[in-house]
C-alpha cells in the first residue's frame, strides 16, 4: 500500500499544534478563549482524518 506522505505530515502537525494549544495552555492557568479552543478540536479531528486516511484502501 502506497501512504501520502504529505498527508502523514501535515496531519501530524495539526495533531502536535492543536495538542500543544490545548494542553500547553493548562499547567499555566491561562484560560484560552473559546473559538482558539474549538479551532484546535477541529484541528485534532482534521490531523487525525488526514494521518487515516493517507494509505490507499478503506479508511478505518
Amino acid at each position: 500500500m502506497a501512504t501520502d506522505n504529505r498527508k502523514v505530515m501535515l496531519g501530524a502537525l495539526l495533531l502536535f499544534v492543536s495538542t500543544a494549544l490545548i494542553l500547553g495552555t493548562g499547567p499555566i492557568d491561562v484560560a484560552i478563549p473559546a473559538v482558539a479552543a474549538g479551532v484546535a478540536a477541529l484541528g485534532l479531528a482534521a490531523g487525525a482524518l488526514l494521518v487515516g486516511t493517507s494509505e490507499d484502501g478503506r479508511p478505518v
